[in-house]
């Protein structure tokens, strides 16, 4: 230890003998030199209120010999650790000759907002000159829509963009995703949520993992939107991360058409871990009782199904379902079948409408098989359901004139057309277009033959519980 600070008294008596008479290279202040390509707009900041972006006042100092530039980064080395900065990743490093500049350096990114933590996280951007490095990239990710109150949290998020080249490495990447029609005013925004797309490579995965999505039917003109919403998008690597998971869904019974429009709304479904979260998932799904035939109708409803908790979601709803609505394990994984919200439905906003049902006289057994019949009752607004109770009570007046109608047709309607109905002055034909029956898929006409007994039957039996109203 002695001999160290023998060494580095040594060192400290060369820099005052050597440096008496420095050689510096001269340099050009912003004001007197406007034409300089570093200053102009938006890198200007003549009109700028923000001191953080002004030029430095200093820049790499002396020309220096080899002795004079140990003893530099000597001095250097201790004013860094004087303030709480460890720079033992900087001995790789070309470091400034003198403490003026690295101490500019230090209170510009202080300034954007960035601490000595931040700064001992990646302690490599104090390598970069603030006039030659920060300020032109921080004035170009504010001119595409960084805020500057923001430029700090930018920085920290991903500090090597400060040795990017402009030119070079960060316009390329915004033409290209203005390329994949992710509109201007969105560019800042998909950067602050993924800012590594700065240093990717336009050959690279970028391009391959849109090439896959659109080989899969994406809509190429959905290729923005799915990365405005989800830019993770463009760093999957479509052997280890993309291809798996859709091979594993077409597995499963789902299209790729069906996949293409699912990653079309919700590109963040990309994202799932397909080994810790989807497989997990749907193994779950079979463990309580749902069928592996209707697994793909299940996802098609809910693909965050995959994502989710889902056994202790399933295991809080199935438990609230058996104590509060009285259904068993094997008419509650029927509900999930025909209606996979639930899992994630809250249970205050479950009990509204059955509490609605109860209070109207229905036996709670016969709303716990219209529940199982029909979830999607739980989501429904008492007010709806209060106005289409009501509707039902008028229902005998209609058979009285000897007119015979299904249910669905007698209730979806307008208000004029129920009045009209109800008395017997206009009566249509029952429309023969596709329907979607609640708890059901898309029929179109003809495809599913109903005899009227059938039909009335069930009919009949919704209205017995509801007409005593």
């Amino acid at each position: 230890m002695a001999a160290v600070l023998r060494k580095t008294q040594q060192i400290r008596s060369i820099f005052s003998r050597t440096l008496k008479n420095p050689i510096f290279v001269p340099f050009v202040k912003p004001s007197q030199n406007p034409q300089t390509p570093c200053f102009r707009e938006p890198f200007s900041t003549k009109s700028s209120n923000f001191p953080e972006y002004e030029m430095p006042t200093v820049t790499w100092g002396a020309i220096q010999g080899r002795k004079e530039k140990l003893v530099s980064r000597v001095i250097i080395c201790d004013y860094l650790k004087s303030i709480g900065i460890v720079p033992d990743e900087l001995e790789e490093v070309e470091l400034p000759s003198t403490v003026d500049v690295m101490r500019e350096r230090v209170e510009f990114l202080q300034k954007i907002g960035l601490t000595i933590d931040d700064i001992n996280e990646y302690p490599l951007m104090l390598g970069c000159s603030v006039r030659k490095n920060m300020i032109p990239v921080l004035g170009y990710l504010e001119k595409i829509g960084i805020p500057r109150a923001r430029m700090g949290e930018f920085v920290k998020n991903y500090p090597q963009c400060l040795h990017a080249s402009v030119v070079v490495e960060l316009v390329p990447v915004v033409k290209s995703l203005r390329g994949l029609d992710v509109e201007k005013q969105d560019i800042g925004y998909v950067l602050m949520k993924y800012p590594e797309l700065l240093g990717f490579k336009l050959e690279g995965t970028m391009s391959t993992s849109v090439a896959y999505l659109v080989s899969i039917g994406v809509n190429p003109r959905d290729i923005g939107p799915m990365v405005t919403q989800y830019p993770y998008v463009l760093g999957m690597r479509v052997g280890t991360m993309i291809k798996p998971l859709v091979d594993y869904l077409v597995s499963l019974g789902l299209p790729k058409k069906i996949l293409a429009r699912m990653f079309e709304k919700r590109a963040y479904i990309l994202g799932y871990n397909l080994e810790e979260t989807v497989k997990p998932n749907v193994d779950c799904l079979m463990s309580f009782g749902i069928r592996k035939e209707v697994l793909a109708s299940v996802i098609a409803q809910y693909p965050q199904i995959l994502g989710v908790p889902l056994k202790a979601k399933l295991s809080s709803q199935q438990y609230f379902f058996n104590l509060k609505l009285k259904i068993d394990p094997d008419g509650f994984a029927r509900v999930i079948e025909r209606m996979p919200q639930i899992v994630s439905l809250n249970q205050n906003v479950i009990m509204k409408p059955v509490d609605f049902l109860l209070g109207r006289g229905i036996p709670a057994d016969d709303v716990a098989k219209m529940v199982v019949k029909c979830p999607q009752l739980l989501a429904l607004q008492v007010g709806l359901m209060k106005n289409t109770t009501s509707r039902v009570k008028w229902r005998p007046r209609l058979q009285s004139k000897g007119i015979r109608c299904s249910l669905a047709w007698f209730l979806n309607c307008s208000d004029q057309r129920f009045e009209e109905r109800l008395k017997g002055e206009y009566i249509e034909a029952e429309s023969s277009c596709p329907s979607f029956c609640m708890g059901g898929r898309l029929e179109l006409p003809g495809s599913v033959v109903v005899s009227e007994e059938e039909e009335e039957s069930d009919d009949e039996m919704l209205y017995r519980r509801t007409v005593a109203l």
